[in-house]
């Protein structure tokens, strides 16, 4: 569950981004992020966990830098660094958080259940601004897509679903949405876990969701929404493992930039 805030004016906003996003010092997304953070007085911690590439994390460090902000890369690659004191003293200076992309079972064996996965949930609780790309996109919901298959049918098989890091339930993400054609499992998801809105989250895509819940779609893809919330009919239950799944009762919105969902509500605007 999120940690609850003192004032629900405080919460730091999340910020899932889709993937592929620019990676200069002009990228409307990260330099968005930058400013929420604080500008020249940000101070971001780029946590790259997910990506097995040592240059992943010096590299969004340097972005950040170039942009004004200061950034540090903070390297958990076991679990036993994620109860490291000098790794929480260094997340508790941030005013934003960035994790990068690569694989989220690599986030959420590593930070789930830890420190440092409670101390991200407390810090954005109290206003710091959490922001994921790709597999950090999808962790920051508390139910997390592991996997699946690509396809616009949802099946029974489709999805594989895994704990994130919970800073919000309202919300369940994919990446790299229309790029990898991932409508099947985010239905499959949620027809498990109606309770909660889809995003489906386009690459150089990102969804600012603020701490009111209204989410403002920034980038040049599109933000897919599938709102359950009126699902009347659900055949995930007693359908064959490989079998198409019956929803009836869906809302859909596709959203591009500038665009707004709010997420308590279920309406989508254009202001």
């Amino acid at each position: 569950m999120p940690a609850t805030p003192d004032n629900l004016e405080q919460r730091g906003y999340i910020i899932p981004i889709g993937g592929a996003e620019g990676k200069k010092k002009q990228s409307t997304i990260l330099s968005r992020f930058v400013d929420l953070c604080g500008g020249s007085e940000a101070r971001i911690m780029v946590i790259p966990t997910a990506s097995l590439l040592d240059e992943t994390g010096p590299r969004y460090e340097g972005l950040f830098k170039d942009m004004g902000a200061k950034s540090m890369c903070v390297p958990v690659e076991t679990r036993e660094e994620c109860f490291n004191d000098e790794t929480l003293r260094i997340l508790g200076h941030a005013t934003g958080i960035f994790i990068t992309g690569g694989n989220q079972l690599r986030l959420s064996t590593i930070l789930g259940g830890t420190p440092v996965a409670r101390s991200i949930r407390r810090l954005n609780s109290k206003g710091v601004h959490v922001a994921g790309t790709s597999a950090g996109a999808a962790i920051v919901a508390e139910h997390m897509i592991a996997g699946g298959r690509s396809g616009p049918s949802p099946r029974e098989s489709g999805v594989e679903l895994a704990p994130g890091l919970g800073l919000t339930n309202r919300v369940i993400v994919d990446q790299h949405f229309n790029q990898r054609q991932r409508m099947g499992r985010l239905l499959a998801a949620l027809s498990f876990n109606p309770f909660a809105c889809g995003l489906g989250i386009d690459e150089n895509t990102a969804g600012f969701i603020g701490p009111n819940g209204r989410m403002e779609v920034v980038g040049r893809g599109t933000v897919t929404v599938v709102d359950p919330s009126d699902l009347r009919h659900s055949s995930m239950s007693y359908v064959r493992r490989a079998e198409a799944v019956t929803l009836i009762g869906l809302k859909l919105h596709v959203l591009a930039d500038g665009a707004h969902f709010d997420i308590e509500t279920r309406e989508a605007t254009l202001e």
